[in-house]
């Protein structure tokens, strides 16, 4: 049996490894009618500004409602998206935001340093409300943000929290391939 579907197209907006063929993100997309993902940056892949425009240049190519499913550093290029972009006409249905990292704190290997994501502009991190409903996920043992971390971003933004458990940073590294909880949780911004 088909999954259920959205009648928003969904942009899968990956974070900076992109494009992994296992995760969750891929797995979605795959059972998904009507879906656009933001393709992989060929250079400057730090570059903040570069991420943002990719979002801007699959959101040009979409008609109608979007629901954005971003995961990890995915969600802070769609807050510096909503910061320049948001107010251009785009109908976004909502936003599924899923273990966003915190930048204030370093990150273990292979990830970027501060300094490297300070110098791709991703700092600072905006922090006003969103303007459509989102839902953000968070993880107890997410080794890139504290669960206090993640709470006070969603509440800066205005978004819902949803606890996920021990579920690592949501990635291949922590299990996870197949997450059936994104059907649910893209169900509740699509209805």
């Amino acid at each position: 049996m088909k999954e259920w579907q959205p009648r928003a197209t969904v942009l899968i907006v990956p974070g900076l490894r992109d494009h992994m063929e296992d995760h969750w993100q891929t797995r979605l997309a795959a059972g998904l009618d009507k879906v656009v993902t933001v393709p992989p940056l060929t250079s400057d892949r730090l570059s903040c500004q570069a991420r943002v425009e990719a979002i801007a240049q699959a959101l040009a190519t979409i008609e109608g409602p979007v629901i954005l499913v971003a995961h990890s550093a995915g969600v802070l290029m769609v807050a510096h998206w909503v910061a320049q972009y948001a107010d251009k006409g785009h109908t976004i249905a909502g936003v599924l935001l899923v273990t966003p990292p915190d930048l204030d704190v370093s990150w273990p290997a292979p990830y970027p340093s501060q300094a490297a994501m300070m110098a791709g502009g991703w700092q600072p991190l905006p922090r006003a409300r969103l303007p459509f409903p989102s839902l953000m996920v968070m993880s107890q043992n997410d080794p890139l943000a504290s669960p206090a971390a993640v709470r006070a971003l969603a509440g800066e933004w205005g978004s819902e929290l949803v606890d996920a458990g021990a579920v690592g940073h949501l990635n291949p590294a922590s299990g996870f391939g197949p997450w059936p909880l994104a059907w649910t949780l893209l169900a509740r911004l699509g209805a």
